[in-house]
């Protein structure tokens, strides 16, 4: 055998020096990568909440989240706006001008009395994201909930880090008017070179939508697998399937066809800031925890289109290993209490039949479950199953739980 070094590697030591270099530094960039919570999915008074902008943003401030998107409905937080809280026909709205005034004072809450009765001035986007946000710390991202209707049956999709208004649009079937309002928001991506996506919000609210219908959208990348609102149904109801059900039954249309993954979201979708009680959508009941270098708005989005983020109703993750064929998890442990992760997938075949599609593929107790995907699966995701309560949870008796974004094969 001949040890003589060759002459070639002289030439090939500084490729392997930078090759190295590359990889140290890739490395070193997924070491610097941190966990950011937020939710995408909150109403002010914009539209159809009670609390105002600045003191929405406050509650989840104050309460560890890193970013947050205000969606209010078919607006946009500019221009001017005024609202009129004394007359409400209750108290309540009184007293959260009392309490906006203490948490902001007189100098930034802008109030009109000169027509004898209190009108109050709702501070812009620009205003209150640049009173609110803090570099590294906390985030505000311009959102609009696109809200249209066919026939009666609700078509909300959401526009995240959107540059501009977009009005709803029509069609001439259900599956034409989600198309259409996916559409607007790639349109105006497109045009404005703005980092933004849609995503489907609550497919089972009202009349919701069915398996067939849902997995014949193609066009967005991500919808609420959980939603805050007492009324949508994540489990399922009386004709309905639950939200994960429809989700399976998508993502094995997509990938059969060679598609692209569908992500799963959870939200909050608040409404109610004054009281908190499991009959009222209120704040803090489901949010995305995402893996990204920095906490800037083309950063959390571009991690989020990558699926680099998981979502929670309770349970978090100190780790998550996503890739190489290989889920691996690590629970961040609540004292007394017992988890359940559920290994979920749909394995390859000629023909899948209706049972096979979405099946628990593993199941394992503990802190540290995974799964090492075996070839046959067109896709696996974990579902996280805690035993304890979930504190003011959108229906009674429900637990904390956490979702994983899949893995294909």
């Amino acid at each position: 055998m001949n040890t003589r070094p060759s002459a070639a590697l002289p030439c090939l030591r500084p490729a392997l020096v930078a090759l190295g270099i590359a990889i140290l530094g890739l490395s070193s960039a997924w070491a610097q990568e941190s966990w950011w919570k937020g939710n995408l999915h909150t109403h002010t008074l914009w539209s159809d909440g009670d609390d105002y902008p600045e003191m929405v943003l406050d509650w989840y401030k104050s309460r560890g989240y890193h970013f947050v998107a205000l969606s209010d409905h078919n607006i946009l937080s500019q221009g001017t706006k005024w609202v009129h809280p004394e007359q409400a026909i209750d108290e309540e709205p009184r007293n959260r001008l009392r309490l906006y005034l203490e948490r902001f004072g007189d100098d930034w809450v802008e109030i009109d009395r000169t027509a004898g009765q209190t009108a109050v001035r709702l501070k812009t986007f620009d205003e209150y994201s640049e009173l609110m946000e803090e570099p590294g710390s906390f985030l505000v991202i311009q959102a609009e909930e696109i809200t249209a209707d066919f026939q009666g049956r609700p078509v909300h999709v959401n526009a995240t880090n959107v540059a501009e208004f977009i009005p709803p649009r029509g069609g001439k079937t259900l599956l034409e008017v989600f198309r259409n309002n996916i559409d607007a928001v790639w349109e105006q991506r497109r045009r404005t070179r703005q980092r933004m996506f849609p995503h489907l919000n609550h497919p089972n609210f009202r009349d919701g939508i069915t398996i067939e219908e849902f997995a014949s959208i193609l066009g967005e990348r991500f919808f609420e697998v959980y939603n805050g609102h007492q009324g949508v149904f994540n489990d399922g109801g009386p004709e309905k399937v639950s939200t994960e059900k429809l989700w399976d039954h998508a993502l094995t249309r997509r990938l059969t066809m060679r598609g692209q993954p569908l992500y799963g979201l959870a939200v909050d979708d608040a409404h109610v800031f004054a009281r908190m009680t499991t009959a009222v959508p209120n704040p803090g009941r489901g949010w995305v925890q995402v893996r990204a270098a920095e906490l800037t708005t083309e950063a959390i989005v571009e991690a989020m289109e990558a699926g680099n983020f998981y979502a929670s109703s309770g349970v978090e993750l100190d780790e998550l290993h996503s890739g190489d064929g290989r889920i691996a998890l690590r629970i961040r442990a609540e004292p007394g209490e017992v988890y359940i992760t559920q290994f979920i997938g749909t394995k390859r075949l000629r023909r899948v039949r209706l049972g096979e599609i979405g099946e628990v593929l593993h199941q394992e107790t503990g802190l540290e479950p995974s799964y090492d995907l075996r070839g046959d699966e067109l896709y696996v995701r974990a579902r996280i199953v805690s035993t304890r309560p979930k504190h003011n949870g959108y229906r009674d008796g429900e637990v904390e739980m956490a979702w994983t974004q899949p893995l294909l094969r």
